[in-house]
């Protein structure tokens, strides 16, 4: 067996865990921390810096290969794991996935997977450690095999080498103004997120955010170049419902007239109400689609709440309950189930979003870049981290090494042949 021993080393995120629940109901800022009790179970404060936990596989030659585990910056809201637990974490994965490791064919991929990741005592494992375990398996896979991590998944879901790029979606932050000039400067594809998360951010009858919609459009016409003209993409967490009301006419009133007011642009509303349960959502999501498909509108719904898992992913994406469904990636839990989500996406004529979370590390990215190159993906997330620079330039620089290198082993197999 190829892997011999495992290294445990723990780790920051590259954001912070927030507590929505607590943000959502009033919390106020004091510079970058909140001011309050948290609501959320598992958080101490209700901003708490991220950590994570990398996972090393000693390979036969001495050779060790990584992967990261941490949680999402919202952790337990919308019915997502509790915030990542660093020691519970390690104490699992060196009694119980540890001796699994040192019993796999690791050259195989998804055989691997399936077999390291089985539930313990009838409970699936945190998906935290599915996550970062999966990552490193891939890399064993990819060395093992002498290739990319997007070739050893191309291979095992039997998809052609890649040729297009998927379109990456920065995120701003609460620095806003000047991180959409960042994105702009940078021509990025989708841009800004916005992270609309309060009331405040909201405004009443959402007139704050929609005068934020519209300057963000402005700014790009400013200072973008020539026939630049990115999807302006916006995640309200939900305010559209607690602001307007949980009316389906009435939420897709209001998308259609932010759509109005951009009408050169292509807009990407995420999660846009909250209706209590993943059931509700999905059913309550899918007349919202209908009704803006129905009135011919640009608009486009994106999930993210209460659409976590592939079971959550597939349901969703049969339903046609979101234009857009976010693949959050630590939510999904293992890589190989987010290259199934992306393919279920596709099956289902769903737009397929690889995203993740800020308090991810600079190996997970990477890994999510093969992933979302391989089985192409509709966009991805520059990430980690709620800055644009770095991050655009972790998953914007992998991906255009990546491409390289696939059209190289393209060329020589056209050659071969």
């Amino acid at each position: 067996m190829q892997i011999k021993d495992v290294l445990l080393a723990p780790g920051n995120g590259a954001f912070f865990y927030d507590d929505q629940a607590a943000i959502g109901s009033g919390a106020t800022q004091d510079g970058f921390i909140y001011v309050g009790r948290p609501i959320t179970p598992g958080f101490q404060s209700i901003r708490v810096p991220a950590s994570s936990l990398s996972v090393g596989l000693v390979l036969t030659n001495d050779v060790v290969v990584w992967g990261d585990m941490m949680g999402v910056q919202y952790s337990g809201a919308g019915g997502r794991d509790l915030m990542f637990d660093a020691n519970q974490i390690s104490d699992l994965t060196s009694r119980v996935v540890l001796p699994r490791l040192l019993d796999v064919d690791a050259s195989l991929y998804l055989d691997a997977c399936a077999k390291i990741l089985e539930p313990f005592e009838q409970e699936r494992l945190p998906l935290a450690l599915e996550y970062g375990v999966s990552q490193a398996l891939l890399r064993a896979a990819a060395y093992l095999q002498r290739a990319t991590m997007a070739e050893v998944i191309c291979a095992e879901f039997d998809l052609p080498l890649p040729t297009r790029r998927v379109p990456i979606y920065c995120q701003s932050g609460d620095a806003r103004e000047i991180n959409v000039d960042k994105m702009i400067l940078k021509s990025v594809d989708v841009l800004p997120h916005g992270l609309i998360n309060s009331r405040r951010k909201f405004g009443v009858d959402g007139q704050t955010f929609m005068d934020f919609v519209k300057w963000v459009a402005t700014r790009t016409r400013q200072i973008g170049r020539p026939g630049y003209y990115p999807v302006l993409h916006f995640d309200v967490y939900g305010w559209i419902g607690q602001e307007i009301g949980l009316e389906l006419q009435s939420i897709a009133d209001f998308i259609c007239r932010v759509a109005d007011t951009v009408q050169d642009f292509a807009l990407n509303i995420e999660s846009p109400a909250d209706f209590g349960s993943t059931q509700a959502q999905i059913e309550n999501y899918a007349k919202i689609v209908s009704l803006l498909d129905s009135r011919g509108s640009s608009a486009r719904i994106v999930v993210d709440e209460r659409c976590n898992t592939l079971e959550d992913i597939r349901l969703f994406a049969e339903a046609r309950a979101a234009h857009l469904i976010q693949i959050k990636t630590p939510d999904v839990g293992s890589l190989a189930d987010t290259a199934r989500a992306v393919l279920l996406c596709k099956e289902n004529r769903v737009g397929a979003y690889v995203g993740g979370s800020c308090t991810e590390t600079d190996l997970s990215a990477r890994a999510s870049v093969h992933i979302s190159v391989a089985t192409q993906a509709d966009m991805m997330l520059a990430k980690p981290g709620m800055g644009v620079d770095e991050a655009f330039s972790i998953v914007g620089n992998e991906q255009n090494r990546l491409l390289a290198m696939l059209n190289r082993q393209r060329a020589q197999n056209e050659n071969v042949g």
